[in-house]
């Protein structure tokens, strides 16, 4: 940064996916939710057209989402990415949106992928903070030691793991936000 110029305020924005398999493009994004970390009563949660009628049975087990239903009620990807940056934008104003999940390698690589497929961009940009490694650093604990069981231990939440994309955001935002308190 030049010397003498301003750092934009960051604005963590957690995002968490259900998906129809394990990769983007093969299987297809679902839904998506999302919540400032700072303000989680700030919300966004959307749910997608299927690209195809790929999926691995597990996935759609996990998530309880139907491709048939989704065909039907389903938003098209391209204006579900354009309504999703739009909330980002409306949130975060002049800051800087980072996206946060509990394993963001999985999350991110579905919207990313969305983004630039649909959109040609991602307001995002190329990065994302993964909470099991920050857990890592402020713990010095292994990456072994970074389930969710593990990590809830240390920091206890009050919400669920549902499945639902906008839940478990909002539960890995109550997650991060105490890790960053402790700091």
């Amino acid at each position: 940064m030049k010397e003498g110029a301003i750092a934009r305020k960051e604005v963590y924005i957690s995002v968490d996916i259900e998906s129809s398999g394990s990769i983007p493009g093969e299987y297809s994004l679902l839904s998506l939710g999302a919540c400032v970390v700072e303000d989680p009563t700030q919300t966004f949660y959307i749910e997608f057209k299927p690209l195809n009628d790929n999926f691995e049975a597990q996935a759609l087990e996990v998530c309880g989402l139907s491709l048939e239903e989704l065909k039907e009620r389903g938003t098209e990807p391209p204006q579900a990415m354009e309504k999703f940056e739009h909330w980002v934008r409306s949130v975060c104003g002049d800051g800087r949106p980072v996206f946060v999940a509990f394993n963001a390698t999985f999350d991110w690589m579905f919207t990313h992928w969305y983004f630039m497929r649909f959109l040609g961009r991602n307001p995002f940009g190329i990065s994302g903070l993964d909470i099991k490694a920050y857990y890592m650093g402020i713990t010095g604990t292994s990456w072994g030691r970074t389930t969710k069981k593990d990590v809830r231990k240390r920091f206890p939440v009050s919400r669920p793991h549902t499945h639902n994309a906008l839940d478990d955001a909002l539960e890995q935002a109550e997650m991060f936000s105490l890790m960053l308190r402790r700091l």
